[in-house]
């Protein structure tokens, strides 16, 4: 089977997308406007939008079902959106000690339960490139962020945005994704003099943008050679992922 005329070439326009950020800059918001989306939602968070979603997630299994689903029935959705994976994060670890008879993840000791439940995490993201390669659905992933101390042997350790997930989960979401992008509200530095010197205060610039490179305030990444940031705004972020795709 594996001799040199099984050999195809094979091609996934669909890209897999970690999408995270504080609260309220409008990462569901940027998803709703993915082509034909469908979500499925581990929290209420949608807000005013209305969308195609399916009931609020109440356990793993559900999540599986879901993705099944999408994966062998007929549908015209062309784009899925878990929304959030630190709400599913909890979930898996429901699953994970119900498997182990624990009551908590803390329970198994020394960190063991995180990794027991890295395997659920591989679960998922195989159902995931699953639908992605035979339904050539976009996906996204939206996560909230949290500030994480980041040890660089390269240099001293210093404060940076990441996804709010388990280091364990998050570093295999992050491997797994093409893009792992970086929401936030863009401010300018304005300084005010007085006499007593002057002071430096952070402005708002009623701007969002994602940030597709990494950076020390926050982790970031694409295969694309995407630029370094664009607008919070899915046609923005579209337009640039065709563009990069065009030079490849």
């Amino acid at each position: 089977m594996f001799d040199l005329s099984s050999i195809r070439k094979t091609t996934t326009s669909a890209p897999l997308i970690l999408l995270y950020g504080t609260s309220g800059v409008g990462k569901t918001t940027f998803a709703s406007q993915a082509p034909s989306p469908v979500f499925l939602q581990t929290e209420q968070g949608e807000g005013r939008l209305t969308l195609d979603a399916f009931p609020l997630v109440e356990s793993f299994d559900d999540v599986l079902t879901a993705l099944a689903n999408l994966i062998e029935q007929d549908h015209a959705y062309k784009t899925l959106v878990i929304d959030s994976l630190d709400h599913l994060e909890n979930h898996i670890h429901a699953a994970t000690c119900k498997q182990h008879q624990k009551d908590s993840i803390e329970a198994f000791g020394y960190g063991k339960g995180y990794v027991l439940a890295s395997e659920k995490w591989r679960t998922l993201t195989r159902a995931l490139t699953t639908l992605r390669s035979r339904r050539d659905m976009t996906i996204v992933l939206i996560a909230h962020a949290h500030i994480r101390r980041h040890m660089d042997p390269t240099s001293e350790a210093y404060d940076r945005y990441e996804p709010k997930l388990h280091k364990l989960a998050s570093a295999w979401m992050q491997e797994s994704c093409d893009i792992v992008g970086f929401a936030r509200h863009v401010v300018k530095i304005q300084k005010d003099a007085s006499a007593f010197g002057s002071r430096a205060r952070a402005v708002g610039t009623g701007t969002r943008e994602l940030c597709l490179s990494e950076a020390p305030a926050y982790l970031a990444k694409n295969r694309h050679n995407l630029p370094e940031s664009v607008d919070l705004d899915w046609s923005a972020f579209s337009q640039a992922l065709t563009n990069s795709t065009a030079k490849e």
